[in-house]
């Protein structure tokens, strides 16, 4: 009987371990393009900048980039449609146009920061000129995109992701100091300094970075269109859809922050507590992994700089296509041929050719990846306002408006955005 109650709770454990793995989808793979280059490279320079100071930020930001990622995806599930589709419908058309257009100016500047920082990571170990290797990189993803679909290049690209683990390891073989760690972590301290609120926001930014909000409600939608439900079927959730996606991003973001937390705490046990506190070159950036790999630290930084970009470029051109797409009412996916959707991918390979183009301009690609940060962590808060005034709304929403802590959470977020980004340019 012993036995037989045993092999029923390991069946039901193992149910419910499929269960969860099952139910994950568009929030994991946000969560690991939310770890894009330009993500790695600003934990990177807050780690070699200030310490273990900044690793509280990733304790902090977990419930506050769930909220808004989570709000996003029952925006996507409720109504069927995707953000800029719902702000269409909802708002003017001023509102539908400022909200794209400070969409893309991001997205550009942050698909020339990837792209950037790719190719020199890529230089760093094959002596390939930046200039090069920048269309290249672009030109393969939009082939891919149009060729494969966003899903297979994810499928193969997110194992590549798996390098960034060596921040964990390297935490340990570097020989962090944990109670100082811990410390930082658990009591928030901050520095009244320009260069602190710069990785505050930059840190933010990354986090909380507008593309997301656009992408993971579009990817919502693409998940019940490929059930085959068309618009009218697609509104409403159920209460176990709704649980389901929250497992989702909640898992993706927990992901996404415990990388952040050790690429930050490494730099700190390595590049910071020896002196390097500048960092302006993808070498500089790379040497915070040599105690786990040697000279291999070089290979590890560039195959997980070139997965994490393989995975965000995509999602950072997708958003400005689905965006302008849903704001025109055109028909466009990721998973239509370009056929059937020659507008969509237009709109898409021209967001790819401007951050190939501003990579001409010759600008330094770490300091563009730590910029781009910041530009998105000063545009994302107007963003988080409609977000949230649109999940808050009966019309929109129904019965599934954001729950109080939901909504608390929210608004947090907002002014924290906005605290931050006063704090950087009153901060002396």
């Amino acid at each position: 009987m012993d036995m037989f109650k045993n092999g029923l709770w390991r069946q039901k454990e193992q149910s419910a371990f499929r269960q969860f793995f099952s139910d994950l989808g568009p929030g994991l793979i946000t969560g690991a393009a939310d770890d894009d280059p330009s993500g790695i490279s600003t934990y990177s320079v807050a780690g070699a900048l200030f310490g273990y100071l900044p690793l509280w930020t990733a304790l902090f930001s977990f419930p506050l980039m769930s909220a808004v990622q989570l709000m996003c995806a029952r925006l996507g599930i409720v109504t069927g449609l995707g953000l800029a589709g719902v702000i269409r419908r909802r708002y003017s058309r001023w509102v539908l146009w400022g909200a794209c257009a400070l969409l893309i100016v991001a997205n550009v500047i942050n698909i020339a920061a990837d792209l950037g920082g790719m190719a020199e990571a890529t230089m760093m170990v094959t002596g390939a000129p930046v200039a090069l290797s920048v269309p290249i990189y672009g030109v393969v993803m939009v082939a891919l995109l149009m060729w494969s679909s966003y899903r297979a290049i994810a499928r193969v690209f997110k194992w590549l992701t798996l390098v960034l683990i060596a921040y964990v390891i390297t935490a340990f073989v570097a020989h962090a100091d944990w109670r100082l760690a811990l410390g930082f972590t658990l009591h928030p301290r901050m520095e009244m300094s320009r260069a602190f609120f710069s990785v505050l926001v930059a840190i933010l930014g990354t986090t909380i970075s507008p593309y997301l909000f656009f992408w993971q409600a579009a990817q919502e939608v693409e998940e019940e269109r490929a059930m085959g439900r068309n618009l009218a079927r697609r509104r409403g959730a159920t209460a176990a859809e709704l649980a389901a996606c929250r497992t989702d991003v909640l898992s993706g973001m927990f992901a996404s922050n415990i990388i952040m937390y050790f690429i930050i705490l490494t730099t700190a046990a390595t590049l910071h507590a020896h002196g390097q506190t500048s960092i302006a070159t993808a070498h500089q950036a790379a040497e915070a992994l040599r105690p786990l790999a040697g000279n291999g630290a070089y290979w590890l930084f560039t195959l997980g700089l070139i997965g994490t970009g393989m995975l965000a470029v995509p999602v950072l051109a997708g958003s400005c296509a689905y965006a302008i797409a849903e704001a025109f009412a055109w028909h466009g996916s990721l998973n239509r041929r370009p056929k059937r959707a020659k507008r969509f991918y237009l709109v898409l390979a021209v967001a790819m050719a401007l951050g190939i183009v501003l990579n001409y301009a010759g600008l330094n690609a770490i300091k563009l990846l730590f910029t781009t940060a910041v530009i998105n962590g000063v545009l994302a808060p107007p963003l988080i306002l409609i977000v949230l005034l649109l999940t808050s709304d009966r019309t929109v929403m129904g019965e599934a408006v954001n729950s109080r802590f939901l909504g608390f959470l929210g608004w947090v977020t907002f002014v924290v955005m906005v605290a931050a980004a006063l704090g950087l340019f009153i901060a002396s």
